[in-house]
């Protein structure tokens, strides 16, 4: 199934005109397993973690996406839906996510939750699960900053429609978590945050 999702989202954005280009700040061992915490503006941000994934994966999302038209297909297979709304649901969906981990599957989580709905978007306060369960399972973050998938595709393209053109993605170096307790989990979040504000703010001000 990622073979089948990479394929199909490199042929779909091709045939729209959309590219992706990698930036990494050191290469990725993908041997390893991750958590991948990438900020999130527009549905072309899940194409690009497809594509950049080069192991076995799978994405934490939100419980709508199973009934999504082309999702649909992915988080009734390999991907892990999220109700938000209930505790209980949250912690059987991070219960399959360990689970997915310990087995040596790399989690793709957006940190934001959401795609915020404000435009042009601004990078929303992160959620606490990723980084508690990379600090339990001692498993490195990877952060991803989308620099400007918003302004080609912003969130599923209703408002805005879409363009042709190049996403900029960029690949931060992983952060080891083996030394970590959980009282640091907050400390991680703020960490991983300003990593990526921070190279938002350094695109937008070149």
């Amino acid at each position: 199934m990622n073979a089948v999702r990479r394929v199909w989202g490199l042929i779909s954005s091709f045939c729209v005109g959309v590219r992706y280009n990698y930036q990494f700040e050191q290469p990725i061992d993908w041997s390893k397993t991750y958590i991948v915490c990438p900020n999130h503006t527009s549905n072309l941000d899940i194409t690009a973690l497809s594509i950049l994934v080069k192991s076995n994966c799978c994405f934490m999302g939100k419980e709508e996406l199973v009934n999504g038209i082309v999702t649909r297909l992915f988080f009734r297979t390999v991907d892990i839906p999220v109700n938000r709304e209930s505790k209980i649901a949250s912690f059987r969906a991070f219960k399959v996510a360990m689970e997915r981990l310990g087995n040596g599957v790399t989690v793709i989580i957006f940190p934001e939750a959401t795609i915020p709905d404000r435009f042009p978007p601004q990078l929303h306060t992160f959620k606490n699960g990723p980084f508690r369960m990379a600090i339990e399972l001692k498993v490195p973050i990877i952060p991803v900053t989308s620099l400007n998938t918003w302004k080609i595709f912003w969130d599923d393209g209703k408002k805005y429609g879409s363009k042709p053109g190049v996403c900029d993605i960029f690949v931060h170096k992983p952060i080891e978590t083996a030394h970590l307790t959980i009282d640091d989990a907050d400390a991680l979040r703020d960490e991983v945050y300003a990593i990526i504000s921070n190279k938002i703010n350094e695109h937008d001000h070149r």
